[in-house]
């Protein structure tokens, strides 16, 4: 199926801003994120936001007032530890639809599909530089040298 070079570049450019409309909603959606763990004995609960800054620690018993600094440091770090653990998964898991997009968007503008389309710039498929840069490479200054001229010229240094 052929089109012509506008409709190839406006096919590519919209699924350019899909993308980038898909990532700005996927970025506020990571921003508003929260992750929560609350330790074995049901003591106390963190909160963490996207960048894994504590939100809210949260006591839910008083056994805290007799432990000793040493065993609450280590529950504290356990359940922070956990809760930033859990944001990480959530925002992997987000990211991850956004596995291949690279891809796509690269297929979009080579047309290297495997089908019959043709990709932006591609004849036949395949981004050809090349051939599309063919009339200003030529406009170059010294472009319509001679080999001969190109061959004297390294002589001469």
């Amino acid at each position: 199926m052929s089109h012509s070079f506008e409709d190839q570049l406006n096919q590519a450019m919209a699924s350019l801003e899909e993308q980038k409309e898909r990532l700005a909603e996927s970025t506020r959606k990571m921003q508003a994120m929260t992750a929560s763990a609350t330790s074995k004995d049901r003591m106390v609960t963190a909160k963490v936001g996207p960048q894994g800054e504590l939100l809210a620690l949260s006591f839910h018993t008083t056994a805290y007032q007799s432990m000793a600094p040493a065993q609450l440091s280590t529950v504290l770090k356990d359940v922070l530890n956990e809760a930033k653990a859990r944001m990480g998964d959530q925002i992997t898991a987000e990211m991850r639809s956004f596995e291949g997009v690279g891809e796509t968007l690269r297929m979009d503008f080579t047309g290297e599909r495997g089908d019959e389309e043709e990709g932006l710039f591609g004849i036949g498929g395949g981004l050809d530089l090349d051939v599309l840069l063919a009339p200003l490479t030529a406009m170059r200054p010294g472009a319509d040298r001679t080999a001969k001229a190109r061959s004297q010229e390294e002589f001469n240094g």
